[in-house]
């Protein structure tokens, strides 16, 4: 998984209406906003990596997603740190959360600029009392589109980026290569849709294509650290954000912790929680589906992430108001771990051996040594994964992505800088969770909520454009931007690993610069 993957069902006895019953007598906002629940195990069996201290007194970086000081070990191929590992692999924040809200204000300029340096003194205030992450505290504010079509309609001041009376959408990133491919404008935020083989659980319907205002990705390496952002935006005492938002779920999730050579968060909480399949994974994996996905080659350096820094991406070079920002889709799915591991239930077992978890994660007729977490294998070309769909009748999860998640020629940014061929465009934050589907959610029963645990990925990823992310996704399953289709069936156990992930939720959002992360664009409202 170690590029862009969006990845046990629970069945629909877990959301039943005693659980939802229970949840509605037991968990109010209030309660859900002060308890991390289950992940409060994490502090405890797990300490957090050891990490460089951030320089004091430097100015954060512009971009809101950048992680300073991120760390970087060499794995053996086991998960482990070790002075003859060979891989790079980047260490993430050990905790996650992501809140995600609708606005409870008017929507008129006086409340809108209130709201603007209400927000903005809050999260200042925030980065004066922790340093950045990891071993600090990051906060990530993102917008819907809902945002943007309700709360500004038009900019009624002129400024450098735009003329007075600019309306909705006119004022948001455009997305000019698929502008062009389509004849016509074309933003690089537009609303989620679904994918060939997307697939909820059994009984929860279609997948919720989600209408948030807001989402606040929290990372940290000290859960109390995330508890104290989450009570400063979230809270309702004066000196806190919360009487802004109407919050409609809080997702808590986790990674890492195997790279010290003792037991992985992803192995220990799945135990504690008595996931089905859980006994399978490996002990050092720093997630679900066993396999490290964090390795430094397959992630871009944040500046290509950003909406500008690639030649005609976008029209935010050289001087856009989102300029430094990103596009952030976000998806919630859950794992069939037992289907995945073979390891028994009533479900199918599609990948029972573990040479058949490689080829299904990377590539078929690829052979790793029994118990290898972490692997590099080489970047795979559209010509390649049909190849192994001409041979194999089947292609690997990583594999298929590749061709449309890499540069396919070397690049020069706007910034100078020079990009081989197969470097990243996406960067990735994704996290495993056991929320069943969310930590809490304003609507348990239009969300399937039950409180009993389930495997499952908080999927979330930074990227230059909706239309990158979508091109990505469709690849996963075997669709490609020339117009070729492998012929392969999205939801077969020969298509990677779509068998055994069941998507449940997705919208995108957009994330601004730091300089605008506060309610963007109502400083023009008038």
């Amino acid at each position: 998984m170690a590029d862009n993957d969006e990845g046990n069902p629970s069945g629909a006895e877990q959301r039943g209406a005693s659980s939802r019953r229970g949840f509605l007598a037991g968990a109010t906002l209030g309660a859900a906003l002060a308890s991390a629940g289950i992940y409060e195990l994490i502090d405890q069996i797990a300490p957090p990596p050891k990490r460089l201290a951030a320089p004091t007194g430097k100015p954060l970086p512009p971009e809101q997603y950048a992680i300073p000081k991120s760390r970087l070990i060499m794995d053996n191929g086991s998960g482990v740190a070790s002075s003859t590992g060979t891989i790079p692999v980047l260490i993430p924040p050990m905790h996650n959360h992501v809140i995600t809200a609708k606005l409870k204000i008017p929507a008129n300029v006086k409340s809108l600029q209130e709201a603007q340096h209400h927000l903005e003194s809050v999260i200042k205030g925030l980065e004066m009392q922790f340093p950045p992450p990891p071993s600090g505290l990051g906060v990530v504010v993102s917008w819907g589109l809902p945002y943007f079509h309700h709360y500004i309609p038009r900019l009624g001041k002129a400024s450098s980026f735009f003329k007075a009376g600019t309306r909705y959408p006119e004022y948001l990133p455009v997305d000019l290569i698929t502008s062009k491919q389509r004849g016509h404008t074309v933003y690089a935020l537009q609303d989620a849709r679904t994918f060939p083989s997307d697939q909820p659980p059994a009984g929860f319907g279609a997948v919720r294509l989600e209408q948030n205002d807001v989402a606040v990705l929290l990372r940290s390496d000290s859960l109390d650290n995330i508890m104290a952002g989450t009570n400063a935006l979230f809270g309702t005492e004066r000196n806190q954000a919360g009487s802004l938002f109407k919050v409609t779920s809080i997702r808590r999730g986790f990674t890492g912790g195997g790279h010290t050579g003792k037991q992985s968060l992803a192995s220990k909480l799945a135990l504690a929680a008595k996931i089905p399949g859980a006994k399978s994974i490996p002990i050092h994996s720093p997630v679900f589906l066993g396999f490290t996905t964090t390795i430094k080659s397959a992630e871009s350096s944040t500046p290509v992430s950003n909406l500008e820094t690639l030649p005609g991406w976008t029209d935010q070079w050289p001087n856009g108001y989102f300029r430094y920002g990103t596009v952030m889709p976000l998806s919630h799915l859950f794992q069939d771990l037992a289907a995945w591991y073979g390891s028994g239930g009533e479900g199918p077992r599609d990948f029972p051996t573990y040479a058949d978890r490689v080829q299904a994660m990377y590539r078929p007729g690829l052979s790793l040594s029994a118990g290898t977490v972490t692997a590099s294998p080489p970047v795979e070309t559209e010509t390649d994964v049909d190849h192994d769909v001409q041979k194999y009748r089947a292609y690997g999860h990583n594999g298929s992505m590749q061709p449309t998640n890499r540069l396919q020629k070397e690049t020069t940014s706007n910034y100078g800088h020079r990009y081989p061929a197969t470097t990243p465009i996406s960067n990735r934050g994704d996290f495993a969770t056991l929320d069943n589907p969310f930590y809490y959610t304003s609507d348990p029963t239009g969300d399937h909520y039950s409180s009993r645990k389930a495997a499952g990925l908080h999927f979330l990823i930074f990227v230059p454009t909706t239309e990158t992310f979508n091109r990505v996704r469709l690849a996963m399953d075997g669709h490609y931007p020339d117009g070729k289709t492998v012929s392969v069936s999205p939801r077969s156990p020969d298509a990677g690993l779509n068998s055994v992930v069941y998507t449940t939720h997705r919208q995108n959002y957009l994330i601004p610069p730091r300089v605008h992360r506060s309610f963007p664009l109502a400083e023009f409202l008038a």
